[in-house]
């Protein structure tokens, strides 16, 4: 357990858990006394669920499809029904699952992208309103990306944008409920690779040179001249959800190395 106990007594849904930076925010938040309830369609949050209670964590897994409304309503029943509320509210789950020129997206793609990066957060912030609106208070984070400016990402890009838009406009709502709303846009972020990738197909020659014009257009674009580390991601996440950060709300912070998006 860290001596930082930023989350004693909170209850903190973290989404995306499974694996990346959303296992990352997990394991930070339990590690600071938080009760967490970790969501992500994969079963290998179980992985996570036992790391947090091989150290003494208090936590509990569910798997759920949040690009349903559903899906993130069954999270949030999950955290009432085990710890009796939510405080913290951490939307990680999102990622381009191709990156190519907007021109080669099929329109089934285009959807697809759109609900991978956008509705799991959209529906995740619907589901917990009514519980924080009911407790006068609540604190969400948003993950998005400063490739909001990027190529051969439209549709995340876009997506992203609308999360931006998203964190912004529920802050200005809601915040007379005691509710804060801020979101991380990350930038490019050096990370294992995934247990369950986003596109199962091999690459093509064309996908594998649109890919690296990505890398290369991130790296060009950030000050650092390099990628972040997953942990420098969840410093600026859980910065934002814990009360440190409380008179901040409405507000994208960039973690790019310098590149604001």
């Amino acid at each position: 357990m860290s001596d930082r106990q930023r989350f004693k007594n909170k209850v903190v849904i973290v989404t995306g858990a499974a694996q990346g930076i959303g296992r990352g925010v997990a394991l930070q938040v339990a590690s600071e006394g938080a009760q967490v309830v970790m969501a992500d369609l994969s079963e290998y949050v179980a992985e996570v669920l036992a790391e947090i209670q091989a150290t003494g964590g208090d936590a509990v897994s569910i798997n759920a499809d949040l690009e349903t409304f559903a899906g993130a309503q069954s999270v949030v029943e999950k955290s009432i029904a085990t710890y009796g509320r939510v405080d913290v509210l951490i939307n990680n789950v999102g990622g381009a699952i191709w990156m190519k020129p907007f021109q080669e997206f099929s329109e089934q793609e285009i959807i697809k992208e759109v609900n991978r990066s956008l509705f799991p957060t959209m529906w995740c912030c619907r589901a917990v309103l009514p519980e924080m609106i009911k407790n006068q208070k609540g604190t969400i984070v948003n993950v998005s990306s400063i490739a909001i400016r990027g190529i051969n990402r439209v549709p995340y890009s876009a997506s992203k944008g609308g999360v931006n838009g998203l964190t912004a406009s529920l802050a200005f709502e809601h915040a007379k409920d005691g509710i804060r709303v801020n979101a991380v846009a990350t930038g490019g972020t050096e990370a294992p690779p995934r247990k369950v990738p986003r596109n199962a197909n091999p690459l093509s020659e064309n996908e594998q040179q649109w890919m690296q014009e990505v890398v290369d257009q991130t790296i060009d674009r950030t000050f650092l001249g390099r990628y972040g580390s997953i942990q420098e991601q969840v410093n600026a996440i859980v910065f934002l959800a814990s009360d440190e950060s409380s008179y901040m709300t409405g507000t994208v912070v960039p973690v790019g190395g310098g590149d604001q998006g």
